[in-house]
């Protein structure tokens, strides 16, 4: 039991830093450099943008709630289990959260690489694959099956890694 417990945090910590990016806006939301937005379309792109940022902060925190069920040496399978939905359900809009002209060029501060515009294939496998893992972590979740969610829980961080590998300001 000891050894599924450290696994499971551990896997639940490798998670966390995967995916719980912050994609933190300055303290006043201005733009970061010059733009050549209207005033219009840089109030559009600030929400496009804040948007994104926000589903991010969703999943990091969710993954800190099961993070801190699994710690807890007595996990809660409904709170890990509300948790995953909430990700598998924040993961399903991924792909409308990168519209073109959101990136650094939009002149908002965010941690989207040009590498998501310029390999517009290679960022939607990486999204659907995250989006296919969350699913089954939330599947998973639902049944109760710690063992088997621990498993998943290292495989859906793994998609969150590679997506930042390529795609995401390294953080370092």
């Amino acid at each position: 039991m000891k050894k599924l417990m450290f696994g499971m945090c551990a896997a639940s910590a490798l998670m966390l830093a995967a995916c719980g990016g912050s994609e933190d806006v300055s303290e006043t939301d201005e733009p970061i450099v010059e733009s050549s937005l209207s005033a219009e379309e840089s109030a559009e792109m600030e929400a496009i943008i804040s948007a994104r940022q926000d589903g991010f902060k969703t999943f990091g925190r969710n993954m800190r709630a099961i993070n801190q069920s699994l710690q807890s040496g007595s996990p809660d399978a409904a709170v890990i289990a509300e948790a995953a939905a909430t990700i598998h359900e924040t993961s399903m809009g991924m792909e409308t959260w990168f519209p073109e002209g959101s990136g650094p060029e939009s002149g908002f501060e965010t941690e989207a690489l040009p590498a998501i515009w310029e390999n517009p294939e290679g960022f939607a496998e990486a999204v659907m694959n995250f989006q296919t893992a969350a699913a089954e972590l939330d599947t998973i979740a639902a049944s109760g099956d710690m063992e088997a969610f621990q498993t998943q829980l290292r495989a859906t961080g793994g998609t969150c890694g590679a997506c930042h590998d390529d795609f995401r300001v390294d953080d370092d």
